[in-house]
């Protein structure tokens, strides 16, 4: 029920309340006081005409007959032994009274009481109603007057509508102040009510206007408290809007639950790294991993136990595991994805492997060979070829030192290509000048068939670079009399660079790893003829430094075709 409900209620009620008992002991002194008046005007009636009885007991009769015409009032008159000597309604000696006209205590009082004496008290009569009586002593001993009250009853009656009357005027009126009122406090109540609840919501409130000085002084209170909840919510979601923003930003995968299990938060990290797409549902946490070493680590931390640093693999990921359990219950995951260093510690690891043993060879060459002539000292044809072999591994070591600067220097940024036209077909011509002499006396033959349109923009020393290790390596693997096709054609915008020999060809298990640094898909042919195993490598670097690709094409015994996209200028 609302308050001005309420408050109209309560008023009414306690007003009516008020009114009942106001009417009823109004009343009750009018109806005490009227009475108290017709007992005094009865009993002056009843002793004026006590003095008013003639002497002679005959003349009684007509006497109170007269009187009672003059005054509208019924007289009687009886002896000192109660007996009715003369009555104003007896004309025929018959008497309208129920009860005697009064009993012999109340006349024995009246007799023994003196002149003052009088005895007051009501009858009823049956045409006539109640009616009051007053008894003095007089005449042939008392004298009884009796008159109805109803004009008294009337003028209770007036005066009780008239009570009642005003009495629901100023119900009506109280009532409507009380209305008034109450719409005067409760409307601000209810719209301060609605302002809190619209606060609790985050929502921007309306205050009321009130013109009570309480009611007035709650809403500037509870507009001050807004202010300031404002103020704090607004902080506060600005700290959660940056506290997701990290999270949802980190490299790491962060997992958190409650303390069911059920995970409340994982950002993009964490679902990259369990393969769980931004949109999948995810299980609860003691049911997301498969494997058991991390369900352990999830039921240590779910227990209140701190884990730290558990390297763990999953399908093929090595992921580093801290675990903690949260302090409202819950537990909070962080994932650290360690496969790329994992991966490139094995290859720093087979880099050094590779580089050792590609030095390990022209090294053992030059110190057998500088060895053998310090100590035997050979004839001047022996030491001459000897001489040439140490040169032939220097060169070679040269050749795999420079390699892996232009490696290192290209994979760490500090070259950058400036592309310009290149002329393909000179640029092929002055790579395969520099292997004129063995491409002659293997008798393999270069064949252009380059495009002029559209022009290639690249880098041209990048450009000759890449030929020159595409030529070298289908030189190397071309048979005698074979035949190297470099081509130019138009392509997704580009231009594709390609170098195709008719060698033996490459096996399908090899194609994706021979851009690999000293991967040979040959091992022994390759060191024969003096390879590195870094071409395809520096060749792959600089083609993706441009924004292409690089690819090969290849099958048993029908030759070898690799491919470089450049991308459009």
């Amino acid at each position: 029920m609302s308050f001005t409900r309420r408050l109209l209620l309560g008023t009414v009620a306690a007003l009516l309340l008020t009114v009942l008992v106001l009417v009823w002991s109004a009343e009750r002194s009018l109806r005490r006081d009227l009475a108290s008046d017709l007992g005094a005007t009865l009993e002056r009636e009843a002793r004026l005409v006590a003095a008013a009885l003639p002497d002679d007991e005959f003349a009684w009769g007509p006497a109170v007959r007269r009187l009672a015409r003059e005054t509208g009032l019924r007289i009687t008159l009886l002896d000192r032994a109660g007996r009715i000597r003369a009555d104003s309604d007896r004309p025929a000696g018959l008497s309208r009274l129920e009860e005697p006209a009064l009993d012999s205590a109340a006349l024995r009082q009246l007799l023994a009481g003196g002149p003052g004496a009088r005895v007051v008290g009501t009858a009823r009569s049956r045409t006539e109603g109640s009616r009051m009586y007053v008894a003095v002593a007089g005449g042939p001993g008392v004298v009884r007057v009796e008159a109805g009250t109803g004009p008294m009853d009337r003028t209770l009656r007036r005066a009780r509508s008239a009570m009642l009357a005003a009495a629901l005027i100023a119900l009506g009126v109280a009532a409507a102040l009380a209305l008034a009122a109450g719409r005067a406090v409760g409307q601000p109540l209810a719209a301060l009510a609605a302002a809190a609840r619209a606060t609790a919501a985050g929502a921007s409130p309306v205050f009321p206007r009130s013109r009570l000085p309480e009611v007035g002084a709650l809403v500037q209170a509870l507009r001050q408290m807004h202010r300031e909840l404002s103020g704090r919510f607004e902080e506060g979601r600005r700290e959660r809007a940056e506290a997701a923003a990290l999270v949802e930003a980190m490299t790491e995968g962060v997992i958190a639950s409650d303390g069911r299990g059920r995970i409340i938060t994982a950002n993009p990290a964490a679902r990259r790294l369990l393969g769980y797409g931004p949109g999948d549902v995810l299980p609860d946490l003691p049911q997301l991993f498969r494997v058991k070493a991390a369900r352990a680590v999830v039921d240590a931390a779910l227990a209140g136990t701190v884990v730290q640093g558990r390297e763990l693999e999953l399908d093929g990921t090595v992921l580093l595991v801290n675990a903690r359990p949260l302090p409202s219950g819950g537990a909070l995951l962080v994932l650290h994805d360690l496969t790329e260093l994992r991966r490139l510690e094995a290859v720093r690891r087979d880099f050094v492997a590779n580089v050792s043993h590609e030095l390990k060879t022209p090294l053992t060459s030059i110190s057998g060979y500088a060895e053998t002539m310090l100590n035997d000292r050979p004839d001047p044809e022996t030491a001459r070829r000897f001489v040439e072999t140490i040169l032939h591994n220097a060169r070679r070591m040269q050749r795999l030192v420079d390699g892996l600067l232009d490696l290192s220097r290209i994979e760490s940024g500090g070259w950058q290509p400036a592309p310009e036209p290149v002329d393909v077909a000179q640029a092929a011509r002055e790579a395969w000048a520099e292997l004129g002499d063995r491409a002659a006396a293997r008798g393999v033959e270069l064949a252009l068939e380059v495009d002029a349109a559209p022009e290639l923009h690249a880098d041209p020393e990048a450009v000759r670079q890449v030929l020159g290790n595409l030529l070298e390596n289908a030189l190397r693997y071309s048979p005698p009399g074979g035949r190297i096709t470099c081509r130019t054609r138009p392509a997704d915008g580009g231009v594709t660079l390609a170098v195709a020999d008719t060698g033996p060809g490459i096996a399908g298990e090899h194609l994706p790893r021979i851009f690999e640094r000293f991967y040979r898909a040959d091992p022994s042919r390759s060191r024969e003829e003096g390879g590195t195993g870094l071409g395809l490598a520096i060749v792959k670097h600089l083609v993706e430094a441009h924004g292409g690709r690089v690819w090969a094409e290849s099958e048993r015994g029908r030759g070898t075709v690799v491919s470089c996209w450049f991308p459009p200028a």
